[in-house]
C-alpha cells in the first residue's frame, strides 16, 4: 500500500466510509456508492422503503449518517445520497437521501448529480449507447417517492455537466389552509407535493420580502411555518405513506399568476403533462441544471474521539434585545 493510500490511525472494527463529492448549483452532495462501506443497507431482499426505515432505526447506520453529515466532516447544510439496490426491474440504482436531521423522500439537486454518477461509475443496468444520437443517456433512479427518470449529456465515454429529470407526479394536497404561526399570527398556506410535501405562502404574509429581507429573518419565519403546519395539518399521500410528512416551507414573492416574468422564492429546509396520483390531478415536471464533481473522500474515526459521530454548531438569536449572538454547541454522540 502506498503512503497516499494508507489510512490514518482509526478504530479497526469501526466504519471506513468512502464517498464521491459533488455539487449542483453550489448545493453539496456526498455520494456513498454501493462499495462505500454501508453494507447493512445492501441486505438482500429489502425494498427501498424498508432500507430507509432501517437507516432511521438502526443505531449503527444513524451513527454513520451523523458522521457524514455533521461537523467536523460535514456541516449544517450537507446533503447525502446513499446508493442501494432497488427492487424495481426498471431502476438502475436506489437512492436514500440524508441530511443533518434524518432522511428525505426526494432531492432535485441530488438527482441532477446522480444522473451523471450512475453513468460515469457504470451503475446503469444496461450500458448506455457509445454515443447517443440525442447527446444524452437516460438512467432511472429509484427514490423513496418513486422511480425518477433522469438524463445526462453523454459522449460515449463520460458524462457532461448538463442533466435533467422528470419528477414523480406532483399535486396540490390542499389550498388556502389557515395556520396559526406563533410570533407571526394567522397565515394562509398551500400544501404541495413533488416528491416531498412543502408548505407554500407569500413572504409578505409574514411581513417579509424574499428579495430584500435578511436571510436569517426568512429562515426563521419559514422554519416557524414548517413547525406550525406539522402541528396543525395532517398530510397524506395516496400511494406512499412513508413520505407523508411536511419537509419544509417555500416562501414566494407573491407573483402566483403564470407569466413570462421571472419570480423569486426561497426554499427552507416547466413543461408538464396531465397525470394522476390517487384522486389528485397531478403534473410531471421537468427540471434541468448542471452538476459537478469536486473530489473523493475516505472517512474514519478513532474510538477515543468524544465527537466521533459529529456535532452541530449553529447561531441562534438572543431572546433579549441587543445585537449579540449566542452560540449553541450541540454534541451528537452515541
Amino acid at each position: 500500500m502506498s503512503q497516499a493510500e494508507k489510512l490514518p490511525p482509526h478504530d479497526p472494527s469501526g466504519l471506513v466510509l468512502r464517498t464521491v463529492e459533488m455539487h449542483a448549483g453550489g448545493e453539496p452532495l456526498r455520494v456513498v456508492p454501493p462499495w462505500g462501506g454501508l453494507a447493512p443497507l445492501a441486505t438482500p431482499g429489502l425494498s427501498l422503503l424498508e432500507r430507509r426505515r432501517l437507516l432511521l432505526t438502526s443505531p449503527e447506520l444513524d451513527a454513520a449518517r451523523r458522521l457524514l453529515m455533521h461537523e467536523p466532516r460535514g456541516h449544517r447544510d450537507m446533503y447525502g445520497a446513499l446508493l442501494v439496490p432497488s427492487e424495481l426491474p426498471e431502476a438502475d440504482v436506489g437512492a436514500i437521501f440524508v441530511h443533518n436531521q434524518g432522511a428525505s423522500a426526494m432531492c432535485g439537486h441530488a438527482v441532477l448529480c446522480l444522473a451523471r454518477f450512475v453513468l460515469d461509475y457504470g451503475l446503469r443496468r444496461g450500458a448506455p449507447s457509445p454515443a447517443a444520437p440525442s447527446g444524452e443517456a437516460s438512467v432511472t433512479i429509484h427514490c423513496p417517492c418513486g422511480p425518477v427518470a433522469a438524463f445526462a449529456s453523454w459522449d460515449g465515454r463520460r458524462s457532461g455537466t448538463r442533466a435533467r429529470f422528470h419528477s414523480v407526479p406532483a399535486f396540490a394536497a390542499a389550498t388556502d389552509v389557515s395556520i396559526d404561526v406563533p410570533g407571526y399570527g394567522k397565515v394562509v398556506v398551500d400544501v404541495g407535493y413533488g416528491g416531498a410535501f412543502y408548505a407554500f405562502l407569500s413572504a409578505d404574509q409574514l411581513g417579509l420580502d424574499v428579495s430584500s429581507s435578511k436571510i436569517q429573518d426568512l429562515v426563521d419565519a419559514a422554519s416557524a411555518v414548517t413547525e406550525a403546519v406539522k402541528a396543525q395539518f395532517k398530510v397524506h399521500h395516496p400511494l406512499i405513506e412513508d413520505v407523508a410528512f411536511i419537509y419544509g416551507t417555500i416562501l414566494t414573492d407573491g407573483k402566483d399568476e403564470f407569466s413570462e416574468e421571472p419570480t423569486s422564492n426561497i426554499c427552507v429546509f416547466a413543461d408538464a403533462q396531465e397525470s394522476k396520483c390517487g384522486d389528485h390531478n397531478a403534473v410531471i415536471v421537468e427540471v434541468a441544471g448542471e452538476s459537478f464533481y469536486t473530489g473523493t473522500s475516505t472517512f474514519t474515526f478513532e474510538e477515543e474521539d468524544p465527537l466521533k459521530y459529529g456535532f452541530f454548531l449553529k447561531f441562534t438569536r438572543p431572546c433579549v434585545q441587543g445585537c449579540r449572538q449566542t452560540i449553541q454547541f450541540v454534541s451528537k454522540m452515541v
